[in-house]
């Protein structure tokens, strides 16, 4: 496989960053990024990416002890604080641990830092594409995270989703019991959503449609879901 294309190393680096990307198929990945320098450029550059998305958390000072558990995890060992962030990025094994606990790893990196005494973290959902994708939309999956205060929602698609010029993408809180809620028109998949209170109360499915253009005129959905994903608050 040429790792050096860029849209192939573009694809891999984003299943991996927005943790899809598991078991043998993601241990070969981090197998490989030493040796590819085109794998690394994309990994860093999906990093840069969906680090925005942590900008709801305010600026934090972590505690000794964070610091202490995060040079325990990149083998410093001693418990002083990494000083150069290069160091720890290229000890794989401690991106791997910051999976698991947000799913994706360069928001997980931010979440560990802010500490959830304060205020929780962000929940990052993966919103995949659906059957229906493929006859309604052109584009990859979409990333949504929901402020740890509960008071915005912001989308990033992993590559720019493409539809017909007299159509929207709307998003959708999806209840398990009761009617889909609108969030509002995402552009392109992207976008930066104020919620309205309890507008998630008993929601755990994010769902996107696709619209007439400016979005469904009276507030339910009408279109195909072409994109959805499960969360938990």
């Amino acid at each position: 496989m040429d790792y050096g294309r860029s849209d192939l190393a573009d694809a891999i680096a984003a299943d991996y960053c927005v943790g899809t990307l598991r078991g043998g198929a993601r241990r070969r990945f981090e197998a490989l990024l030493p040796a590819h320098p085109a794998l690394r450029e994309a990994v860093r550059a999906w990093h840069e990416r969906l680090l925005p998305l942590t900008a709801s958390l305010p600026p934090v000072e972590p505690s000794g002890d964070v610091w202490r558990r995060i040079s325990e995890r990149i083998g410093a060992g001693n418990g002083s604080r990494p000083v150069a962030a290069e160091g720890a990025w290229r000890r794989l094994s401690f991106w791997r641990g910051l999976t698991a606990f947000a799913s994706v790893a360069a928001i997980g990196f931010a979440a560990l830092l802010a500490s959830p005494r304060v205020l929780p973290p962000p929940v990052v959902v993966v919103l995949a594409a659906t059957d229906a994708a493929a006859s309604s939309v052109q584009g990859g999956s979409i990333v949504a995270s929901i402020s740890g205060d509960g008071a915005s929602l912001v989308t990033r698609a992993i590559t720019p989703v493409a539809l017909r010029s007299d159509r929207s993408l709307e998003l959708w809180a999806v209840p398990k019991q009761g009617a889909p809620r609108s969030l509002g028109v995402l552009p392109g998949g992207s976008g930066t959503v104020a919620l309205r209170a309890k507008v998630l109360a008993g929601a755990d499915t994010l769902a996107v449609t696709v619209e007439q253009a400016g979005g469904s005129p009276d507030g339910k959905p009408k279109g195909p879901i072409v994109y959805a994903g499960k969360f938990t608050l």
